[in-house]
């Protein structure tokens, strides 16, 4: 049930409050430490697809108790021998409930709030028996991407234009749009006080169903000449979701309540950056041939391919969201070389099946099968 799916995700089925008062050094502490001083009782609505296991592991970690309501149907990849630690509530969001008419809660987080009509139930439902209301949501709240420094405080719009210039912005706007009517319903049953919002970019990290980032993990891997698309100034945006989840658990744990873009990096970093850091994760020699025509790009297929996003038009911006507030407020950052190994180690352990690895890298239209073809095309191109 968790909300595992991303902005990107839609489009693939088509074609500050300010900054925040640097942390104290009690919170310092909070940080660092593996067990948190207070206990906390945490409900996770979702819990077993992407962003909960890595959660449900911190949180036991620190010494909290965990609960999920879930409908008891998806499996995890990762942190599977930690399920027989946490209450399993079961139910469907759509329409049975009756699992959380009873218990009380220090923290509430909604993974899997897709639906607007969800969140309101769940949030009124239980606004007199949890004290914090977590609402996971997304920085596709920003679409359009208009400016290059969208902070906490950009407006975000709460209805979809009635026209568009292309049919993939539709879907682009409804996932916004029933994004930030989700945070509001949140806060109209918690209140400003009790409500924490947190809108993570784009997350990678084991246990990803989406394979919208495992490209990179095998293809560098292999080493060789390796395409990257974009103007070499595009920046990129990405966060392990290993970072968000431990980010969530101490906000609560530390009373902050507002609205918090988890993004990484923790500095600004562009596509070629991105791969040029990452390829340095395996022992294979590796060179880069940066495509920058993005016509050519699209010609071929390759309309994104994530972390990067043409940064033209209404995606201007989209890599250009703030985390300074965040950064403040104790939003930490693994090495990126860490996180791209743990990646490729979760995709070839027993965690997936044979047929699942291969459905995507023998898929002939992934660029793991395409990408020679289109170098070929392109250094004739540029002879």
């Amino acid at each position: 049930m968790e909300n595992s799916k991303s902005r990107r995700d839609f489009i693939k089925k088509s074609t500050a409050a300010g900054i925040a008062i640097p942390l104290l050094a009690s919170n310092l502490l909070a940080c660092n430490s593996n067990v948190s001083s207070k206990k906390l009782k945490i409900l996770i609505l979702g819990g077993t697809s992407f962003l909960g296991p890595h959660q449900i592991a911190y949180a036991l970690k620190r010494g909290h108790s965990v609960s999920i309501f879930t409908r008891g149907k998806t499996k995890s990849t990762v942190h599977k021998e930690l399920f027989n630690q946490v209450e399993h509530l079961i139910g469907d969001r759509n329409d049975n409930l009756k699992a959380l008419e009873q218990g009380a809660w220090d923290l509430v987080i909604d993974n899997s709030g897709r639906q607007v009509k969800w969140t309101k139930d769940t949030a009124n439902l239980l606004k007199d028996r949890a004290k914090l209301y977590l609402y996971t949501s997304s920085t596709g709240v920003y679409y359009p991407y208009l400016g290059d420094h969208i902070t906490e405080n950009t407006t975000t719009l709460t209805e979809a234009p009635e026209t568009f210039g292309h049919n993939y912005e539709k879907l682009e706007y409804d996932y916004g749009v029933m994004k930030t009517n989700s945070e509001n319903e949140t806060i109209k049953a918690f209140g400003k006080e009790r409500s924490v919002i947190v809108r993570p970019t784009y997350m990678f990290g084991p246990g990803d169903k989406t394979n919208r980032f495992i490209h990179w993990p095998i293809r560098l891997a292999k080493g060789g000449e390796i395409l990257v698309p974009g103007k070499k100034e595009d920046p990129v945006q990405y966060i392990d979701v290993r970072d968000v989840a431990e980010f969530m658990i101490r906000l609560a744990e530390q009373k902050h309540t507002g609205i918090y873009n988890a993004v990484g990096p923790k500095e600004k970093q562009t596509m070629v950056e991105f791969v040029n850091e990452a390829k340095e994760t395996f022992p294979k020699t590796a060179t880069i041939t940066n495509i920058d025509d993005y016509t050519f790009l699209e010609e071929n297929g390759i309309n994104y391919l994530v972390p990067w996003i043409p940064s033209v038009g209404k995606n201007y911006g989209s890599a250009r969201i703030s985390n300074t507030k965040s950064r403040a407020t104790g939003l930490t950052f693994r090495n990126l070389k860490t996180s791209i190994k743990d990646m490729y180690d979760w995709w070839y352990s027993d965690a997936l099946t044979n047929e699942q690895r291969a459905e995507y890298e023998k898929n002939p239209k992934t660029l793991l099968n395409t990408e020679q073809d289109i170098l070929k095309a392109w250094n004739t191109l540029k002879m």
